[in-house]
This record gives C-alpha cells, sequence and structure tokens, in this order.
C-alpha cells in the first residue's frame, strides 16, 4: 500500500508499481484549461487519473487498462478513493477502446510503455505493462488525435531520448508541444525522461524547462518538493 496525502494505492496484484514517473505526469499534468473529462490510458495502479481526481474539478475521469490484474487494482483503488463517482476504468487495449470512442477528452494523459530496446525480463506481466509493444507510440498519437477535444492537452512521460521522435510523430497529426520538461534525477545525471504536452494549436511556441529531482540521496530539491508536495506524505 502506498499511502498519500489525500488517498491511498495498493499494488500487490499488479507488476506496474507506483514510480516516480506517475506522480511526475500527475502532478505536471497541465489542467490551466480547467478539463471536464480526462482520460489515463494505459492506467496501472490508477494513480495518475487518481492525481488528477484530486487536482482538477473534472466531473467525468476514465482510464483505461488492458492487463486484468492492474484493471482489478485500479477499480478497487478508485472505489476506495474520495472521488468513486467521477473514476471509471475500462478493461480494453487502446485500440479496442478507438473502435468506436463515445466521448471526447480535454485532458489525455499517459505513461505509456516504453523500453523499445530488445531485453526483456523473466516477468512477463511487467513487460506487457512496460514494453513499447504493448502500446505504439503511432498508436497511442492516433488515439490522443481522436479522442482530444478541440482545445484539449495531451500530456505524458517519456524517455528523454524518445521525445525528437515523438515531437515529430505527433506533427503528423497535427498535434503540436505546447509544453516541455526534462527531468534529470540529480543536478550531475543526464536527462532521463520527458514530460510533454501537446495541444491541436500549432502557433504556440513550447514553453521549455528542466527538473532535478535530488541534490542527494533522498534530499529533494525546492522545485521538486514543489510540485508534488500536495501528493507525498514527507513533503
Amino acid at each position: 500500500m502506498f499511502q498519500f496525502k489525500q488517498f491511498s494505492v495498493k499494488q500487490d496484484k499488479t507488476a506496474m508499481k507506483v514510480g516516480t514517473d506517475g506522480v511526475l505526469l500527475g502532478s505536471w499534468a497541465p489542467i490551466h484549461h480547467n478539463p471536464f473529462s480526462v482520460l489515463d490510458v494505459g492506467a496501472g495502479t490508477g494513480i495518475i487519473a487518481l492525481m488528477l481526481a484530486q487536482r482538477t474539478y473534472a466531473e467525468q475521469i476514465d482510464a483505461l487498462e488492458i492487463d486484468e490484474d492492474a484493471y482489478e487494482q485500479a477499480v478497487d483503488n478508485f472505489e476506495n478513493s474520495p472521488w468513486g463517482d467521477r473514476l471509471f476504468c475500462f478493461h480494453a487495449g487502446l485500440d479496442e477502446f478507438i473502435e468506436e470512442p463515445e466521448d471526447e477528452y480535454d485532458l489525455i494523459v499517459s505513461n505509456p510503455p516504453f523500453y523499445a530496446e530488445d531485453y526483456k525480463t523473466e516477468n512477463e506481466q511487467r513487460d506487457l505493462a512496460r514494453f513499447q509493444d504493448a502500446m505504439p507510440f503511432e498508436e497511442l498519437i492516433e488515439a490522443a488525435d481522436l479522442l482530444l477535444s478541440e482545445n484539449g492537452i495531451f500530456a505524458l512521460i517519456l524517455p528523454f531520448k524518445e521525445e525528437q521522435n515523438f515531437i515529430a510523430l505527433a506533427k503528423e497529426s497535427e498535434l503540436y508541444p505546447t509544453k516541455i520538461t526534462r527531468v534529470k534525477g540529480t543536478p550531475t545525471s543526464i536527462v532521463k525522461r520527458s514530460l510533454l504536452a501537446f495541444t491541436r494549436n500549432e502557433n504556440s511556441i513550447p514553453e521549455v524547462d528542466e527538473l532535478t529531482i535530488e541534490i542527494d540521496r533522498h534530499v529533494y530539491t525546492p522545485e521538486y518538493i514543489e510540485l508534488t508536495k500536495d501528493f507525498y506524505l514527507k513533503f
């Protein structure tokens, strides 16, 4: 059980545990446009959807999860949260979900499977959860293009090395970056992650910045504390 300030996340059934990537995206995803409807693609434990339920007044927060154990865990976590009436999880793959789209969403978020590299672990469930072959970037962009409302925002976290490739693919679907935050573990380490937000507005010049998580082991930067302080008990 992972305890946050306003909710808790059970993670005993799923291979995808609560991690920094999910917390970063849940804290960072832009909400200045007051989204009415939110979609979390590849929900895992449901942590990002739960964080957005806490951060927004969105009345419809849908999540999508293909893995049965993770789906059951997310449903459980939603029901046990203060926002159970606003959260709903679909047990389906993205390809299945977009066959008959019923809704548009003002905010679409995803912590997608990555590691396109050639290695696989012994844990098949974790591989499915993590590997890009479970959700190719093209499919994710196609879904965002199909499901995003006119003034909506599509936000995700990726390995930094995938950033330019993803931006180029998104441009083909007329989705353009509006905000980019590059994340480093420590001041001296290389950039590991990119937080990206896209809109349909071609004319916006993206706001670009950098976030460092720790100054030293378990000594967090003021910027990281500020970003996550509404969630972590220790901040």
